[in-house]
C-alpha cells in the first residue's frame, strides 16, 4: 500500500499554522477577547438573572398569554401543557438558563448578521466576499466551534454563547440579503420617483417589503441557536443541554428524555411565536386583533370576517 506521505509535494503542515495563529491571537488580542467576553457575559448573565428573578408562575402566565395572543387558542392550550411539564420535571431553572442563552446568542447574531446582510444586498462585491465565508460557517461541523471558543474564552456560558452565535448567524445574513434583493424593481423605482434617499429607500421600502423573508431568517437563527446550545453544554454552557449530557454520561434514559423533551418544547414555543411576526398580513391571532381594536379604537375587517 502506498504511503500517503509520498504525495506531500508542498509539506504544508496546516495544523502548525493554525496553532501559531491561535498563539498570536492570545498574545496580541487578549484585550479584545476580554472585552468580547465581558460584553457577552453582561447580556447573558443579566437576562438569565432577570428570567430567574421573575416568579415562575408569573413567567409561565406571560408565556401562555403570549401564545394565546400571537398564535391562537389551540397553541395557548399547548403552552399551558408545556408549562405544566416543565414544572413537573423540575427543570424550570435549566429551562430559563437555556432560553436566556438562546435569546442572547440570537440577539448578537442578528445584531451582526442584519447589517451584514444589508451590505450584501447593496453590493455584489460584498456578497461575493461574504458568501464563501457563510458556506464555510454552515458546512463546518458544530462541534468544531467548541474548540476555539474554549481556547479563547475558557469554559462556561460565554464560550457556549459565542460558539452559538457563529453557528447560528448565517441564516440571518442570507435571508436578509435575499429578502432585500427580492423586492420588486417597480417598488424601488416608485420610491426613487418620490425622492427617497438611499437610507429612506432602505428603511421605508426595501426592509418593510422584505420583512417576511427577514423574519424567516430570525426564526432559523433562533432554532439553530437552540440546537447549538445543547451541544455547547460540553464546554459548560449549562441549561437543558447539561441535563441531556448528564443523562448520556450516566446512561440515564429518563433524565436524558426529560432534558430532550424540554428542548423540544422550547423549540416549538419559539418557532410558532416567531413565525407569527413573519407572516404577511397576519400579525397575531383574532384575539390579538380584537384587543388591539379595543385599545386603539380601530377595527380589522379581515379579523371581523373571521
Amino acid at each position: 500500500m502506498a504511503d500517503p506521505e509520498n504525495y506531500q509535494f508542498l509539506n504544508l503542515n496546516l495544523g502548525d499554522y493554525v496553532e501559531a495563529l491561535v498563539d498570536w491571537i492570545q498574545v496580541n488580542l487578549g484585550g479584545l477577547l476580554d472585552g468580547i467576553s465581558a460584553a457577552i457575559d453582561f447580556v447573558v448573565s443579566n437576562l438569565e438573572g432577570f428570567m430567574l428573578w421573575v416568579h415562575p408562575l408569573v413567567m409561565a402566565a406571560a408565556i401562555i398569554i403570549l401564545g394565546f395572543l400571537r398564535v391562537g387558542w389551540g397553541f395557548g392550550i399547548f403552552c399551558i401543557v408545556a408549562m405544566i411539564l416543565f414544572f413537573e420535571m423540575t427543570l424550570w431553572p435549566e429551562t430559563m438558563s437555556t432560553v436566556a442563552i438562546v435569546l442572547s446568542a440570537s440577539f448578537v447574531a442578528l445584531l451582526i448578521g442584519g447589517p451584514l446582510g444589508i451590505a450584501m444586498a447593496r453590493s455584489d462585491k460584498v456578497e461575493a466576499l461574504v458568501r464563501p465565508v457563510l458556506d464555510f460557517m454552515q458546512t463546518m461541523p458544530p462541534f468544531v466551534y467548541l474548540i476555539p471558543a474554549a481556547i479563547f474564552f475558557g469554559l462556561g456560558k460565554v464560550p457556549g454563547t459565542i460558539a452559538t452565535v457563529v453557528f447560528a448567524m448565517p441564516p440571518a445574513v442570507r435571508l436578509t440579503n435575499l429578502g432585500i434583493r427580492q423586492v420588486h424593481e417597480e417598488n424601488i423605482e416608485a420610491g426613487l420617483a418620490f425622492g427617497c434617499t438611499p437610507r429612506q429607500l432602505l428603511t421605508k421600502v426595501q426592509l418593510p417589503l422584505a420583512m417576511p423573508t427577514i423574519m424567516q431568517g430570525v426564526n432559523q437563527t433562533i432554532m439553530l441557536s437552540l440546537s447549538m446550545v445543547v451541544i455547547a453544554s460540553m464546554i459548560g454552557a449549562g441549561g437543558l443541554g447539561n441535563v441531556v449530557l448528564t443523562g448520556i454520561q450516566r446512561l440515564n434514559v429518563g433524565l436524558g428524555f426529560e432534558g430532550g423533551l424540554g428542548v423540544v418544547l422550547i423549540a416549538i414555543l419559539l418557532d410558532r411565536v416567531t413565525q407569527t411576526f413573519g407572516q404577511a398580513g397576519a400579525s397575531g391571532s383574532p384575539l390579538f386583533h380584537y384587543l388591539k381594536s379595543m385599545f386603539t379604537g380601530s377595527s380589522d375587517k379581515n379579523t371581523a370576517a373571521n
